[in-house]
């Protein structure tokens, strides 16, 4: 083999190996936090179908990210989605565990009906113990709720488990509903978890 070709062919091997790290390192950027493209959750690799951001008032208090393992642009493909399912929140200010809670439960009985919550009241009430054991949640915390099929609804704070499985799926959509029911807590976060690009002007919704 002539020098000049295992310099060339070095020089391409390189190039290609640096491609590669960048390509395994993208992620995507909100609010200055970023959000890694892919997570493996359940064997299953899970693409970030959108992310943005929770406004209330005026002030930015978490980044949201929801993943799947195929990406979906409509309430109805979301909550139907087969497999593993994860929402990300990054905080961005602190936030005591009794207003963090509190928004839950409001987002919850503002997406489900009756019927819906009489199926799921246990893993509600249990939901509720879970966010008053959870310390005031600090800006950079990072909370995940996460369904895994076969199992339910795991919560993490900081990578840390704090919940049983909830393994109810209906009751994991009732979550999923927060933020993309009828309803949502913030009515720009919505479409910006089902994959449009996230706006970042302040808005006067509570």
């Amino acid at each position: 083999m002539k020098p000049g070709f295992r310099t060339t062919h070095a020089f391409i091997a390189a190039c290609m190996t640096a491609a590669m790290a960048t390509g395994s390192a993208q992620a995507a950027e909100v609010a200055g936090i970023k959000l890694d493209d892919t997570v493996r959750l359940a064997n299953q690799d899970l693409k970030l179908n959108g992310a943005g951001i929770r406004y209330k008032a005026i002030f930015k208090v978490y980044v949201a990210g929801l993943y799947l393992a195929e990406k979906k642009n409509t309430v109805p493909d979301v909550l139907a989605a087969p497999g593993a399912k994860r929402v990300t929140i990054v905080m961005l200010r602190d936030v005591s565990n009794e207003e963090l809670g509190r928004g839950f439960m409001a987002g919850i009985n503002q997406n489900s009906d009756r019927n819906e919550k009489v199926k799921y009241i246990n893993q509600l009430q249990k939901f509720g113990e879970i966010f008053a054991s959870i310390p005031e949640l600090k800006k950079g915390d990072i909370l995940t709720t996460d369904w895994i099929p076969d199992t339910g609804t795991i919560i993490h704070v900081n990578g840390k488990k704090v919940s049983d499985a909830l393994p109810d799926p209906t009751f994991y959509n009732a979550l999923l509903k927060i933020w993309i029911g009828d309803k949502p807590v913030d009515t720009k976060l919505k479409p910006a978890m089902l994959g449009e690009k996230p706006e970042e002007q302040p808005r006067g919704n509570t």
